[in-house]
């Protein structure tokens, strides 16, 4: 029986009140039913008209500025514009408010010293509330006070109220908790946001012959193949079998093209002259926009391409120099297969990338990020540990990420979101991350968000309409060992739309069927993941506010193929306990036949006496078995969702040295000694799993050895076995052979004797051929 995981990296259930459904006295609700509800003062500040001019130039410069209490925003300023328009919104979090009154300052920018050109102040018990689907409260103009709290010249239109994170106003607002943060880049840095995944293709691009290529040594035959490039991905064909100048191929090339398409797929037909000399005999460019889409498994059709051949004359400009040269291929864009970019194990979309072969879907998901506790400091500030944690969800083609907390090792997002669901085999992500791209981060050389954690859910684990409320631990690898960086607060339901939808899904092929009518090599789909990852990362971080590419990698588990000797063992032992249950049955059975219980195996016997004559009872029995060991185990059902296990991973008892091999760069970048040393474990490891499979390849060439006559005794007592058993077993019924053939296996252990059975050591005499290796 294993024992309980250590509490510091166990999986908590909690209770937080959350805010959807309750009904106060005003009955106020919230469409985020899955958070803690976060009170925000709420300012607008939309335009001013008619300022006065405070510089002895005559013109005006105007900002605004809101304050309230120590905390204070401020807009960007116009030049020489007495009628500015900003659209700027202030959120105060109400649980940090310490003044009565809110001021809103309109002041003048001045090199020396701001000059004020009035002011408009409220007090916040006069300041109404608004929860949406409420519509937005209109701005109000007020006129300006001056110092003596006279009428100044110019008005200013506002808009003030108190509202919750459900605000439509909430994401691009300026954050009383981010008042250290400056200049719009770094505003936009904390923002929350939603990415879309670009929209993958596998291109196919068949190249099956060439005609009337000109090599330029007509008298030797041309080693001809074809080389395609598609962005920074290049494949080339063999060299063609048929050497001449109407070479074939009819070879498959494939790649991953994503939505626009910006580059065209380029293809140059090259001749090797030399070993490390090509010529190239012809090029050609194909749009992908006017590739022809499939659906299915239907052929498209064939397509014939002029080859130019582009010759560069010292001092000319190009020439392009037409001739007769064709290549034949049959290119098409597969929109019947899923794009993979992340691991099957733990996929969050499996749809086929045509959207017309999308079926309905099944629910809906739905995720609130409450908060995190007990965050690790992830760098210094100010001669202090400090976190700028944010949260990133990826399900699906939809990204969200949460806004930054600043300086906050205890940091409350209380953000919703939510996701259209499709199959219930699939598995969210979310990952903790913290921002290093802050008060000049991105000029600091190489500054990468650094990673806190991260939790996978997979949905088919969670019961429909159930909310879950846990805190998770977030747990990271590192060279020295497994290391916990805090807990993360989170509420998830699985909503079901259909319930019969959901259950058809279970008989579905997990892949659409273009994966199974005509399926990719384990090598294609290596490679076509590594690029579909690349071109994902390198799209959202292009994205304004980006999601960089150390965010997507290890969201989408960039390397997680490499090398690992605690991930091998980890996964050895998974074998071991699936095999476990085989290994319980097989000694339970021993204890039958050896009568360490007798009343059990009198009644094992009786039971097979019944099973034996009426032989029409075996399968119900078993299905009957089956069944009542499910029933009898729904007590112990799971009733949490599962979370990442250091046991399980080997993580918590894994050797320093072996974690610093997974965290070897490839290729290594470590000393010879140690590499060498490294290299005699892996070797010492790979001979014992060379002995095994040697032993089992052992036993299957004695089986072969029955009637190959390799041994011609043993054969020979085999062939007469055969036939004498196929003579007593016509003439003697099936059911009185299963009676003696199941007493003697479980005899008693009196007429049972310690020596191997005759049959086993018949078959440890046969010979293999292992004599004939070197």
């Amino acid at each position: 029986m294993q024992r309980p995981p250590p509490e510091d990296f166990a999986l908590k259930e909690t209770k937080p009140h959350l805010g959807g459904g309750r009904i106060s006295g005003d009955k106020h609700t919230s469409t985020y039913d899955l958070v803690e509800q976060m009170q925000y003062l709420y300012v607008r500040v939309v335009k001013a008209k008619d300022l006065p001019s405070k510089d002895v130039t005559g013109s005006c410069d105007p900002y605004v500025e809101v304050k309230l209490g120590n905390y204070k925003g401020a807009t960007r300023h116009f030049e020489k514009k007495s009628n500015p328009e900003w659209n700027q919104v202030f959120a105060f979090s109400k649980d940090r408010i310490q003044a009565s009154a809110l001021e809103v300052i309109v002041k003048d920018k001045d090199l020396m010293k701001d000059d004020l050109i009035g002011y408009v102040i409220f007090d916040l018990n006069e300041v109404p509330k608004r929860v949406p689907p409420d519509s937005p409260l209109a701005p109000q103009w007020y006129r300006l006070e001056d110092r003596k709290g006279d009428k100044a010249r110019g008005e200013l239109m506002l808009a003030v109220w108190m509202g919750t994170q459900a605000d439509e106003a909430f994401p691009e607002a300026w954050h009383s908790d981010a008042a250290t943060v400056s200049g719009a880049d770094s505003l936009s840095n904390i923002r929350s946001k939603v990415y879309l995944s670009p929209k993958l293709w596998y291109l196919r691009v068949n190249v099956i012959e060439a005609q009337d290529l000109m090599p330029s040594d007509k008298g030797r035959y041309p080693e001809v193949y074809v080389k395609a490039i598609l962005g920074n991905q290049a494949l080339r064909t063999r060299i063609s079998q048929s050497r001449s100048i109407n070479p074939m191929w009819n070879e498959d090339l494939m790649f991953v093209a994503s939505e626009p398409f910006e580059e065209p797929l380029i293809l140059s037909v090259e001749d090797r002259i030399a070993p490390n000399k090509d010529e190239v005999l012809g090029r050609c460019a194909i749009p992908l926009q006017y590739v022809p889409r499939r659906y299915d498994h239907k052929p498209v059709n064939t397509s014939w391409h002029n080859l130019e051949k582009h010759i560069i004359v010292e001092g000319e400009k190009k020439k392009d120099v037409k001739f007769a040269s064709r290549i034949h291929m049959r290119i098409c864009l597969e929109g019947g297969y899923h794009v993979l970019d992340e691991s099957t194990h733990y996929s969050s979309d499996l749809r086929p990338t045509a959207k017309q072969l999308w079926k309905s879907s099944i629910g809906v998901l739905e995720v609130g990020i409450l908060n995190a506790q007990g965050l690790m400091p992830m760098k210094t500030k100010d001669g202090r540990g400090t976190t700028d944690a944010y949260c990133v969800a990826k399900y699906g083609q939809k990204w969200v990420r949460t806004r930054t907390i600043i300086d906050s090792l205890a940091p409350r997002w209380n953000e919703q979101y939510t996701w259209e669901v499709f199959d219930p085999c699939t598995v969210i992500t979310i990952g903790v991350f913290d921002n290093c791209h802050l008060h000049g981060g991105d000029k600091a050389a190489g500054a990468k968000d650094s990673r806190i954690g991260k939790v996978r859910i997979r949905l088919s684990t969670l019961e429909t309409d159930r909310v879950y409320t846990h805190s998770y631990p977030l747990l990271v690898l590192h060279p020295h060992g497994v290391k916990k960086m805090g807990e993360i607060h989170m509420a998830v339901r699985f909503t079901c739309s259909s319930l019969l939808n959901m259950m058809h899904m279970y008989s579905q092929p997990l892949l659409p069927k273009m994966h199974y009518l005509h399926p990719l090599t384990v090598s294609q789909l290596d490679s076509l993941r590594h690029q579909a990852t690349l071109i994902v990362s390198v799209r959202l971080s292009r994205a304004e506010p980006p999601l960089r590419k150390e965010v997507v990698e290890y969201m989408l588990d960039v390397g997680s193929h490499m090398w690992s000797m605690r991930r091998s063992k980890a996964n050895f032992f998974r074998i071991m306990n699936v095999l476990g249950g085989l290994i319980a049955v097989g000694k339970w059975f021993d204890q039958i036949c050896n009568w360490k219980n007798p009343i059990t195996t009198v009644l094992i016997h009786i039971l097979f006496i019944i099973l034996v004559m009426y032989p029409e009872l075996i399968l119900p029995t078993i299905f009957l078995y089956l069944f009542l060991i499910g029933v009898w185990y729904y007590r112990w059902r799971p009733r949490h969702p599962p979370h990442m296990d250091t046991r399980l991973s080997h993580a918590d008892i894994a050797h320093p040295d072996e974690l610093d091999e997974e965290f070897d760069t490839f290729p290594t970048s470590r000393p010879s000694d140690m590499v060498r040393m490294r290299y005699d474990r892996l070797r010492s490891i790979a001979g014992k799993i060379q002995t095994v499979v040697g032993d089992l390849a052992t036993q299957g060439e004695r089986l072969q050895s029955l009637l190959s006559w390799r041994d011609p005794r043993a054969t020979a007592l085999f062939v007469l076995f055969c036939l004498i058993a196929a003579i007593v077993l016509y003439v003697t019924p099936f059911q009185i052979v299963a009676l003696l053939a199941g007493f003697y296996v479980l005899r008693h252990p009196r007429f049972r004797h310690k020596l191997p059975s005759v049959p086993l050591n018949f078959f440890r005499r046969l010979p293999a051929r292992t004599d004939c290796m070197l």
